[in-house]
């Protein structure tokens, strides 16, 4: 009976479980995606460098629709933590490539496998207030990935007619079966070097601010 305990504890099975139900359970969803073509052609037909930005809050509605970026080799940084190592397996089953770190630990190692993984690839995502928030807050990683790369920043944000909101930092949202769901991307934005840490902290702020105002707008057109 250990025996075959531990093997539906391999990869093959177990792990595989969170995948399969993340993907039948979005099935359900409304879908609508919104604002896809103008990065998506940045990307193809000008060979651009995207980093794609969202909130922790709200990942989860996009995974089942990412999958169809995975020819893209795309990459994503998802924190060293036993959450982490679930996320991790269904990136992984997703498509997309796992860099393992965070800006609280092995970061700095992280985000110099991020960089080489978005200037090969061209294409990764990135959670600008993970893994421990505060929510809303922009951190430093995503500008910092975007000028190391020369990406373009395209934030990407989720809303629902219907959905349950976590007692969690983040207030996160997962969306009730058969919700009405939009998938939007914001506008693409790019930061030169910054010469100075004020500079920067201005870019930091302006990508937060950004992201908020487009955000609130597409939770205003649910009203």
């Amino acid at each position: 009976m250990l025996a075959i305990i531990n093997r539906l504890a391999s990869k093959n099975i177990v792990q595989s479980l969170p995948y399969h139900l993340i993907r039948a359970y979005s099935m359900t969803f409304r879908l609508k995606v919104e604002n896809e073509l103008m990065w998506l052609d940045h990307y193809a037909k000008q060979d651009g460098i995207v980093l794609l930005c969202t909130y922790h809050q709200q990942f989860f509605s996009a995974i089942r629709y990412f999958k169809r970026y995975r020819f893209c080799k795309p990459g994503i940084m998802i924190s060293k933590s036993r959450d982490g190592g679930l996320i991790s397996s269904v990136a992984e089953r997703t498509g997309w490539h796992p860099v393992r770190g965070s800006s609280s630990k092995g970061g700095s190692e992280g985000l110099k496998m991020m960089i080489e993984h978005l200037i090969k690839n061209r294409l990764a995502a990135h959670i600008v207030d993970g893994p421990l928030g505060p929510a809303g807050k922009v951190k430093s990683g995503a500008i910092r990935l975007a000028q190391a790369a020369s990406a373009a920043i395209v934030p990407f944000y989720v809303h629902a007619d219907r959905a349950w909101y976590f007692r969690s930092w983040d207030r996160f949202l997962l969306p009730k079966p058969f919700a009405k769901v939009v998938l939007k991307f914001g506008d693409i934005i790019t930061y030169k070097t910054a010469n100075s840490r004020d500079e920067f902290e201005l870019q930091r702020q302006s990508l937060e601010k950004a992201m908020f105002r487009e955000h609130a707008m597409l939770k205003g057109s649910f009203n």
